[in-house]
């Protein structure tokens, strides 16, 4: 983020949109959250649509550090150089690790976050501004699920790529805002592995 403070208004903007939804997040209250002095939001963000992509921009930045090991791989895989946060070279066994592991955090660790970003998905629907933001900061992740399934042997994985995020948003969205209950470690290893293998292939046809 821009500054320190700008971290504390996005984070008190976040645990708002989370716990009282799109109303209930003015800038007074966000002074009130993060424990600032009156008129501090205003100053760093003069509009409501600014402090809404200020608080994108951190989700953004949050969620970049979930999948931060994935692109570890990636370059590892690429490169044959290892990077700090990789847990090596990509494998659809790995990718299925990481990626339950990331699914699981986005429910779990933060949960809170997720429920906001729904907030600003849905009111991204409604301005065309923040449309643009949300938009751009997705391309970055979907560009991400293709670079890993294409080093993972996909062989079509612009289209796989497309289909993983739409499972993982699938998986997030019935846990967090439908019907479903929230799925363990194990079960979403075990969902994720599954996708996988129906894509690239069961272990021993990779042999």
């Amino acid at each position: 983020m821009k500054s320190e403070r700008a971290r504390i208004v996005a984070e008190a903007a976040i645990t708002l949109l989370a716990e009282r939804g799109m109303r209930g997040l003015t800038h007074r209250a966000v002074d009130e959250e993060a424990g600032l002095p009156p008129g501090s939001t205003s100053n760093l963000a003069r509009t409501r649509s600014a402090l809404l992509e200020l608080a994108l921009e951190r989700l953004a930045e949050i969620e970049g550090a979930i999948f931060e090991p994935l692109l570890g791989a990636v370059e590892h895989t690429a490169t044959g150089t290892e990077s700090e946060g990789s847990a090596g070279p990509v494998t659809p066994e790995t990718l299925a690790e990481m990626a339950a592991r990331a699914l699981w955090a986005q429910l779990t660790v933060d949960r809170r976050r997720t429920v906001a970003r729904y907030e600003l998905a849905l009111e991204a629907t409604r301005r065309p501004e923040l449309r643009r933001i949300y938009d751009e900061t997705g391309q970055r992740f979907r560009t991400l699920a293709v670079a890993v399934l294409t080093a993972a042997g996909s062989p079509d994985p612009v289209r796989h790529g497309r289909q993983v995020v739409a499972y993982c948003e699938g998986v997030i969205f019935d846990a967090i805002a439908g019907a479903g209950a929230e799925p363990t470690l194990d079960d979403l290893r075990l969902g994720v592995g599954e996708m996988l293998g129906g894509m690239l292939g069961p272990p021993s046809g990779r042999l």
